[in-house]
């Protein structure tokens, strides 16, 4: 998701189809908007109010119950301050925003801190509070913890990481989602946390938990390869609309193996962009999904020495 790289150096101006909202003292606020709520300066002024008083001076100024969108930003006064901060601060005011169905944690930019030193914590209690919520985007890995839950009204999650911890993806195969549609996961590298292998995907390849996912995406891997040979063989594919491997360390051995696997003609898009894959392979992958939107672009050097391959977004 190329996209999402480049709000690395900005907030984000919208979310959940709204306009990201930053109040002001005296300022006229719009009648509908994703309200961003931030913590403590990264800069550490003393003066600068907890997440939690942000919120609370958000819900003095808005109806909670028009309240349908938040993007939490910055928590705390160090880019290593828990999220646990950030969930225990949402879930304290549940009963104030009933209508509350998305949320983005993690609207730090790269001024503020790297993805990769971004903390995060367990995220359940949040899913556990809002059960109408649709959507939940979460920005950063370091300390990230999930644990099974059944949540009925989930509809995208995503993770944009440089490594996504086995434990995280392993909870969501263990989960159950009926509603979810679409699911982005960046493994990223096992520097950064991403140590997921083949065993933590398969919950969310065999898509028992998953009825209604439709869009499917395993990105940003340093193991690539390993991922679209799971996928070639996996259960939920023939579900899927969407396939993305984006981002990682794709090569032509991925590549065979997406080939030599099951049909993939009914997808109406499979990105594979950022990749090693030679003239030869993306003819051939070209030549067998004339009918799919496939994204080949951002083609690298073809090193031979895998050493100097990487995965999009890491630090």
């Amino acid at each position: 998701m190329r996209g999402a790289q480049l709000s690395f150096h900005q907030h984000l101006p919208s979310f959940y189809d709204l306009p990201v909202c930053d109040r002001e003292d005296g300022e006229e606020l719009p009648a509908d908007a994703a309200w961003r709520v931030t913590g403590m300066s990264p800069y550490g002024e003393s003066d600068a109010p907890s997440l939690r008083e942000d919120l609370d001076d958000l819900l003095s100024r808005v109806d909670g119950t028009r309240i349908r969108a938040i993007v939490v930003g910055q928590w705390g006064p160090d880019y290593d301050s828990p999220a646990d901060v950030a969930v225990e601060a949402l879930t304290g005011v549940a009963d104030r925003l009933p209508a509350l169905e998305a949320v983005f944690l993690g609207d730090i930019v790269s001024e503020e801190s790297e993805l990769s030193w971004i903390s995060q914590g367990d995220i359940t209690p949040l899913l556990a509070a809002y059960p109408r919520l649709k959507r939940l985007d979460v920005r950063g890995s370091t300390g990230l913890r999930l644990q099974p839950i059944v949540h009925a009204g989930l509809e995208i999650l995503r993770f944009e990481c440089g490594g996504l911890p086995a434990g995280v993806v392993h909870a969501v195969g263990e989960s159950s989602f009926p509603a979810l549609r679409h699911l982005e996961l960046w493994l990223g590298e096992e520097n950064y946390s991403g140590d997921s292998g083949p065993g933590d995907w398969a919950g969310i390849l065999a898509g028992s938990g998953l009825p209604a996912l439709r869009h499917l995406g395993l990105q940003d891997s340093e193991r690539q390869d390993e991922v679209a040979a799971a996928v070639a063989a996996a259960p939920i594919v023939v579900r899927l609309e969407s396939l993305d491997l984006s981002m990682g360390v794709l090569t032509d051995e991925g590549a065979e193996a997406l080939l030599s696997g099951q049909p993939l003609t009914h997808l109406r898009s499979l990105d594979l962009s950022h990749h090693w894959l030679s003239e030869p392979m993306m003819a051939r992958l070209q030549a067998a999904l004339p009918e799919v939107r496939l994204d080949l672009s951002d083609v690298q050097e073809n090193e031979d020495d895998e050493d100097w391959r990487y995965i999009a977004v890491s630090e």
